[in-house]
């Protein structure tokens, strides 16, 4: 089953304020109160790749994107819309290429499917798909990614143990297959392109002078979840 579905109407939701209050009036169940919208964006256009079956290239030119703690909405203005689950965002950036800035992500379409871990590196490659999300307003990008930061910390990836290093909660290593440096490896065709396409898009904050391909980057701040 694919992560991102479509919908045709966006998921209930309450804004902090009115979680507070529900909160303080000690309900009969805290299972039974929607998540907390953390950010909502009017005027953004989205880009997947591959695309999604049946949305349009016309359904992402405009919509609203409703960062909610259970999942990352868009909602488009001709009525059709997609959610992806937290868990399925393997990292989220914001990137400033020369095509413009946007909010850039990678999503692992199977994510919490039985049996992905042990898929192929073929699949691996087939079960990507990246999402651009280019709001009209670029100052929007920074409240954009800390919400996206803020939801995706509520979602720890499963399969990382307590005992796993701070670095590979963040960065989901099997999206990619790790290069070793001994002598006589190689990338695979698919690692290479992955590591080209990123190193292209996203600048490291700690090392600026080593940003972008060869050393000339773009500013980014970047997230894997």
């Amino acid at each position: 089953m694919v992560s991102t579905t479509l919908i045709s109407s966006v998921p209930q939701y309450v804004s902090a304020e009115e979680h507070r209050n529900i909160v303080g009036s000690t309900p009969t169940s805290f299972n039974d109160i929607p998540p907390v919208l953390r950010h909502k964006e009017d005027n953004v256009r989205v880009m997947l790749d591959p695309p999604l079956p049946t949305f349009t290239e016309q359904d992402g030119a405009n919509g609203t994107l409703f960062v909610i703690e259970s999942a990352l909405v868009f909602m488009s203005s001709t009525g059709v819309g997609f959610q992806v689950p937290y868990p399925a965002i393997t990292l989220h950036a914001i990137a400033r290429p020369e095509s413009g800035p946007s909010i850039y992500c990678q999503l692992d379409e199977l994510a919490g499917e039985p049996g992905a871990v042990e898929s192929s590196e073929n699949d691996e490659a087939s079960d990507m798909r990246e999402l651009s999300i280019i709001p009209s307003n670029p100052a929007s990008l920074e409240p954009i990614f800390e919400a996206m930061s803020l939801c995706a910390s509520l979602h720890p990836d499963p399969n990382v143990s307590d005992d796993d290093d701070l670095d590979e909660a963040f960065m989901d290593e099997g999206a990619f297959e790790t290069f070793t440096g001994e002598e006589g490896d190689e990338l695979s065709e698919v690692g290479r392109a992955a590591l080209e396409h990123l190193e292209s898009i996203i600048s490291d904050p700690y090392h600026p002078d080593k940003n972008g391909v060869n050393g000339a980057g773009e500013d980014v701040e970047s997230e894997g979840d």
